[in-house]
């Protein structure tokens, strides 16, 4: 029997819907309140922990390195001071009853407990089985961790490990573009699909003097016009990220097949929208600001 080619695009398609579903996580109240009772409170001090947490008890220096966009000083603020607080293994802990809670909320039970959650569960952990360690910190460490057994939460398990192996190898791409975390972030806004520059500057750690410094550079580049918006070249240039992307990325996709990661796909979109309709992310998140 003749299997069907994967789509150019279809790896880059089910990740997208796959990691709106893991993204919710560090919207939810409920990763706050779970952080917070270890005594973890500050928001970005819980972002930073729950993120890192898989590498371990570990410095400033790699947070910065593996999250690539946030500024230094700000995550050195926090890191390593949050494990005085609370060790990785309870932060882990935590982030578990957290994403538990919230996509019961999100999602409502009968999703949940559904033969479909399920289903994407396994699609999705069959998918990670082609993932590559090799230069890849942040999905490595989560690798290593146990795959939970029930099935929303081994799903919100697989969709980390398939971010998390993409995002590695989408920092790779980006250096050798030559862009900086806060260059990339800025061009990333200008396609109108990245965060606001106000999220950035709440969430990232950067001023508005940042920004135009960035963008000063990119337009030296002939990357950025003056309007904020990307050049022809820049245009090009984010698309070529992004083919790159797809090409470190397709194992796992080719692995799973074209009608596995159609399936995965259309389940991972159903549980997404659903999310999105019960207000898992904040309005203004979204678009060039």
């Amino acid at each position: 029997m003749t299997t069907a080619a994967l789509e150019p695009r279809a790896g880059r398609r089910c990740h997208h819907v796959l990691n709106s579903l893991h993204a919710t996580s560090y919207f939810a109240p409920e990763l706050g309140k779970e952080l917070g009772a270890l005594g973890i409170t500050h928001p970005k001090a819980v972002n930073f922990a729950v993120r890192s947490a898989a590498l371990g008890p570990v410095g400033a220096g790699a947070v910065t390195a593996t999250f690539y966009s946030y500024k230094h000083e700000l995550v050195a603020r926090h890191v390593p001071a949050v494990w005085a607080i609370a060790s990785p293994e309870d932060v882990l802990a935590a982030r578990a009853r957290a994403v538990d809670s919230a996509l019961r909320r999100l999602l409502g039970e009968d999703r949940v407990t559904s033969p479909e959650m399920a289903e994407a569960a396994r699609l999705a952990l069959r998918a990670t089985q082609a993932c590559s360690r090799s230069a890849r910190p942040l999905y490595s460490a989560h690798a290593d961790l146990p795959v939970p057994e029930e099935p929303h939460l081994a799903y919100f398990h697989a969709t980390t490990l398939l971010r998390e192996h993409r995002g590695d190898g989408h920092l790779a791409v980006l250096m050798a573009a030559g862009l900086d975390g806060l260059d990339a972030v800025v061009t990333h806004t200008a396609t109108g699909k990245g965060m606001t520059p106000k999220w950035v500057f709440t969430t990232r750690g950067w001023s508005q003097e940042d920004w135009e410094a960035a963008s000063g550079r990119l337009r030296e580049r002939g990357l950025l016009e003056d309007s904020g918006d990307l050049t022809p070249e820049g245009v090009a240039l984010r698309e070529e990220i992004e083919s790159e992307t797809d090409r470190l990325d397709q194992a796992p996709y080719e692995h799973l097949g074209a009608e596995g990661v159609a399936q995965l796909t259309e389940l991972g979109a159903e549980f997404a929208r659903a999310a999105v309709a019960a207000g898992a992310f904040p309005a203004d998140l979204i678009g060039k600001g």
